[in-house]
């Protein structure tokens, strides 16, 4: 059995704490407590909240790839490959109890100084976009309109995220699902 890293309890547990119980109201000390590590040990490894925070969503967001390019992978590819991220959107979220998504909930959170954390949320939401459009582009190349689509099935995908954690049910996603395949159809 491989022995967890200090760095990575304080990730792991960070990363449960922020997303359970918000960014504002999860203390270094909180931190500490539950990963069972000291404060010098802490700080070997992050110089803030802040840089915990950042660690987070970086871990946050390669399991969005991760899990986005496997369902994608298990769908032909263009407008099917588009709607499995509802698929996956659906799956994620009904496992979390429609606790919402982790960048969403953390940029809500936090004082406008915190920048590194900002960037990471935008740099996470414009990859999403960059996969859809790399997607959508594969069955249209030369349709002029398709950055434009790319952004309307991302603001989809984040108004299902954001309105399931707001009703605790699946129904916004299935009709964001539902709105993104009439989208899509109606692009051919």
């Amino acid at each position: 059995m491989v022995k967890e890293s200090v760095k990575d309890k304080i990730i792991l547990t960070a990363s449960e704490l922020f997303y359970m119980d918000g960014y504002n109201q999860t203390g270094i000390n909180k931190i500490l407590e539950v990963a069972k590590v000291s404060k010098d040990s802490m700080y070997r490894h992050f110089k803030s909240k802040e840089a915990i925070a950042v660690a987070y969503l970086e871990r946050q967001h390669k399991m969005v790839m991760f899990e986005s390019l496997r369902y994608m992978s298990n769908a032909q590819p263009g407008n099917d490959a588009v709607l499995a991220l509802f698929d996956f959107l659906l799956n994620w979220l009904e496992q979390s109890g429609f606790r919402g998504c982790g960048f969403q909930n953390i940029f809500t959170d936090i004082p406008k100084n915190q920048t590194s954390i900002k960037e990471m949320v935008c740099m996470s939401k414009n990859e999403i976009r960059k996969l859809i459009n790399n997607e959508l582009e594969k069955i249209e190349p030369n349709n002029p309109n398709v950055k434009e689509l790319s952004d309307e099935v991302l603001v989809l995908w984040e108004g299902a995220i954001i309105l399931s954690q707001i009703q605790k049910n699946n129904w916004p996603i299935v009709t964001a699902r539902n709105a993104c395949e009439k989208l899509l159809n109606h692009q051919h």
